[in-house]
């Protein structure tokens, strides 16, 4: 649903941060916030202590036993010695609290932030992109409307030479096809208006969608300065340096794999057997159990790896800072791609003027002539069009460059 219009005319950079925060891309700015705290507080949680319970039966082949002897012993004093059952029984609860961890917990915690960042610096590419879409509707619009201007200022020059051709028809000076041809031409050119109206209100509409409001009338960008420049903003380098930081992140992890890791434990269960294996071999009855202790492990099937691991992320270090370079250079060449073309329309723009002021005067001089009938009437028409060609021509190389050097503040973002 697009907004109310403003009362003013919209300026390039008014258009640019309503298309930005109306396009969807901007949604995922917050979604990847949420994401992100919710990894690193489940992650967090690994501090906590962890608790799992169990209930298990088994039937053994075999159990422990008294030797025959001692049995045979027991059972002349009247002790019957039965030993283990082979179905066993076990309910309980093991606790693990860890103490240290060689800083998994906080290595996990920074990838997590940093996979964070280099999300967050890819959604600003994507939505940089809509800065140049914006453009080129901006100056589409700034050149339709230039070009409408331009044939209302034609349909007037061809209205006044209609009504003195009408006049000199009436008086028999001039012939009626004479007064028919330029008003031919004159309703041709109001068809052409129909035509850039149509334009500017289509690109109006789709302007319009983008920013999520309703924009009638477009602002002339002032001539701003430009140069090619070694100073790179671009959102495409911030993203680079995130994924390089995301490595960083990387390589700390691998040392914390490492690391000896020590915890506190208690276990308890009720079943049987218990512990004390004697007795429950004599009386054969279900008991509370526990223990408490403290357990150091120290995972050596990271080293096997290790090497590799470490390699591979030396080698997506080395990636990101090619892709830096090659952004750099393709850039670089782009800049002076743009400022050739800028150059180039810089000096279209200072001798357009110079023609334009010639085909005026060979247009007056042109209607001068036709009122004393030296030419006819479609050499004027020729004339009033040559004139008009030159000052459309005028108003793209304006606009052109105007475009190239706004493109060339895309380019640098600077």
């Amino acid at each position: 649903m697009l907004l109310p219009m403003m009362a003013q005319a919209q300026t390039l950079e008014e258009c640019q941060q309503a298309a930005i925060q109306n396009f969807p891309l901007i949604k995922q700015y917050d979604l990847i916030e949420k994401t992100t705290d919710l990894t690193v507080s489940n992650i967090q949680k690994g501090w906590l202590p962890q608790v799992s319970a169990y209930a298990q039966a088994t039937y053994q082949s075999d159990v422990m036993s008294w030797p025959e002897q001692m049995k045979t012993m027991m059972n002349q004093m009247g002790i019957a010695l039965e030993g283990l059952k082979k179905d066993q029984y076990k309910v309980g609860v093991d606790i693990n609290q860890m103490v240290y961890d060689g800083g998994m917990v906080k290595n996990q915690k920074e990838i997590a932030r940093q996979q964070g960042q280099v999300n967050r610096a890819q959604n600003e590419v994507n939505l940089y992109a809509v800065r140049k879409r914006v453009n080129e509707m901006y100056f589409a619009l700034l050149l339709l409307e230039d070009q409408i201007k331009l044939n209302q200022d034609m349909q007037e020059l061809l209205q006044a030479n209609e009504k003195k051709l009408a006049s000199m028809f009436k008086s028999g000076v001039a012939a009626e096809s004479d007064y028919s041809n330029v008003k031919a031409e004159r309703l041709k050119v109001v068809q052409q208006l129909s035509t850039l109206q149509s334009q500017k209100s289509g690109v109006l509409l789709m302007l319009s969608a983008l920013c999520g409001m309703e924009i009638k009338e477009v602002q002339k960008p002032i001539l701003a300065d430009y140069s090619l420049n070694d100073v790179n903003n671009r959102p495409e380098l911030r993203l680079v340096d995130s994924q390089i930081r995301l490595a960083d992140a990387q390589e700390k992890m691998l040392k914390s794999q490492l690391m000896p890791k020590l915890s506190v434990f208690a276990s308890g269960y009720y079943g049987y057997p218990g512990y004390n294996m004697f007795e429950d071999m004599m009386s054969r009855r279900f008991s509370w159990n526990g223990m408490v202790g403290a357990r150091m492990t120290w995972n050596i099937g990271a080293l096997y790896t290790h090497k590799n691991d470490k390699l591979k992320i030396k080698l997506q270090h080395d990636l990101a800072e090619n892709s830096r370079e090659t952004f750099l250079f393709n850039n670089r060449l782009e800049q002076i791609q743009q400022n050739e073309q800028i150059e180039r329309y810089r000096k279209m723009v200072a001798e357009d003027e110079e023609i334009i002021n010639l085909r005026r005067t060979v247009r007056k001089a042109a209607e001068s002539k036709l009122a004393h009938g030296i030419i006819d009437v479609h050499g004027l028409i020729r004339e009033i069009s040559n004139e008009n060609n030159a000052l459309v021509q005028q108003s793209i190389h304006e606009i052109e460059m105007l475009k190239g050097i706004y493109d060339m503040k895309y380019t640098t973002n600077n």
